[in-house]
């Protein structure tokens, strides 16, 4: 069993957090500009990019050890046409920067919240939790904490693959937005 640690209590916040608790690991929540405190091994990052660069900044030391899943894509929200992070980076790697002594794994970041919640994708195909990171350790961590979630995880390699995770994550929203596809629907990986 992990102690998680949710900072966002909003759909995606509540979502993941609910798939770790299904699998018997202990869950907490902060809610922006709450004190940070009691911090689990596993640290969940649930907010809007900038917010989630800030907790980051801010947390340094006490992230320090810590697997902190970034699950941003970080769109350029006035716009809703481009990602606001350098072309040949992602939101992750800039997380990771500013905590040098923590395990950033990207995640959840393909998935919708309604889809975390219902376990399938347009109401047929298994949700897929894709994680990326330099950290295989880590990686492995969240798999077995998320083993009995009714969710499929797999390990999409290093963490440069976040670029790609996040463009994808970037389309999805995109396509949802314009009611190409609804909020229940996405992408699927099938094997």
């Amino acid at each position: 069993m992990s102690k998680i640690t949710v900072f966002g209590k909003g759909n995606m916040g509540q979502a993941i957090g609910n798939n770790f608790e299904a699998s018997n690991n202990e869950v907490n929540y902060i809610d922006v500009g709450d004190a940070v405190e009691n911090i689990g091994d596993i640290v969940v990052l649930a907010v809007p990019y900038p917010v989630a660069l800030d907790i980051a900044k801010k947390n340094s030391q006490l992230f320090a050890g810590k697997i902190v899943i970034d699950i941003t894509n970080p769109l350029d929200f006035e716009t809703w046409d481009g990602l606001v992070v350098p072309s040949d980076s992602s939101a992750a790697a800039q997380i990771q920067k500013e905590l040098a002594d923590s395990k950033v794994v990207k995640g959840f970041n393909t998935t919708f919240a309604g889809t975390l919640v219902a376990k399938v994708i347009g109401g047929s195909h298994p949700t897929t939790v894709q994680l990326a990171s330099d950290f295989d350790d880590a990686k492995n961590e969240i798999k077995e904490s998320l083993k009995d979630s009714g969710l499929k995880v797999i390990d999409s390699g290093k963490l440069k693959r976040a670029r790609e995770l996040e463009a994808f994550g970037f389309l999805q929203m995109t396509l949802a937005a314009n009611e190409t596809i609804s909020w229940t629907g996405g992408f699927g990986v099938f094997d």
